[in-house]
């Protein structure tokens, strides 16, 4: 497999080779070696999630206290949807910005997005189906949401997502600006003092 990594530092595109043949197709869609290699740690994973969508639904801006938030490895495995991170660590050189991975069932590529970073996508087939590999588990208590729509960060969605389908929650979540200034904003320091634990050097 190639990994890549994003114009968002501590985020990653993971292209995997496939084996085709007369039965089907062959991948391996997550090595932790592998990522272990990019990232400088082992994953320890801890919940796996899968989601179907309709087209144009969009899910996000998620994102999770620090520590321990949650990492996240993403991949369709049916249909198609355009991921996202966003640069939510206040500080960071590319805070605001974003950077984008098409995940689908043809290239089956999958995206690894670290603590403290944002996460969106938008389904951009009906049935789009998305599996994550997760970090920790689950806590309302420490999950919140930043409005995809904020044009201060300018997400582009697609032409076939014409109309996006937002839950209520995400509806509601607060600007970029608005969840900075009420200090719900992991920071950049705090993100890469994490990091460097879960590496070893703390």
């Amino acid at each position: 497999m190639q990994i890549r990594e994003l114009k968002i530092p501590d985020s990653y595109e993971i292209t995997p080779r496939q084996f085709p043949d007369e039965r089907g197709v062959f991948l391996e869609w997550y090595r932790f070696d592998r990522l272990e290699e990019a990232v400088g740690h082992r994953l320890d994973l801890a919940q796996g999630n899968t989601s179907v969508s309709k087209r144009g639904v969009v899910r996000g801006i998620h994102f999770a206290d620090v520590p321990p938030s949650q990492a996240k490895y993403v991949t369709a495995t049916h249909g198609s949807v355009l991921d996202f991170v966003i640069d939510i660590r206040v500080g960071s050189p590319t805070f605001g910005q974003w950077d984008s991975v098409l995940l689908d069932d043809v290239n089956r590529c999958a995206i690894y997005i670290a603590e403290g970073l944002g996460h969106c996508f938008v389904a951009l087939t009906d049935d789009a189906t998305v599996s994550y590999l997760v970090t920790s588990t689950f806590n309302a208590e420490r999950e919140h949401g930043i409005d995809p729509t904020d044009p201060e960060i300018g997400l582009a969605f697609p032409i076939e997502a014409d109309e996006l389908l937002l839950s209520p929650k995400d509806t509601a979540a607060p600007s970029l600006e608005e969840a900075a200034a009420s200090g719900l904003l992991p920071t950049w320091a705090a993100a890469r003092a994490y990091y460097d634990e879960l590496n070893g050097k703390g």
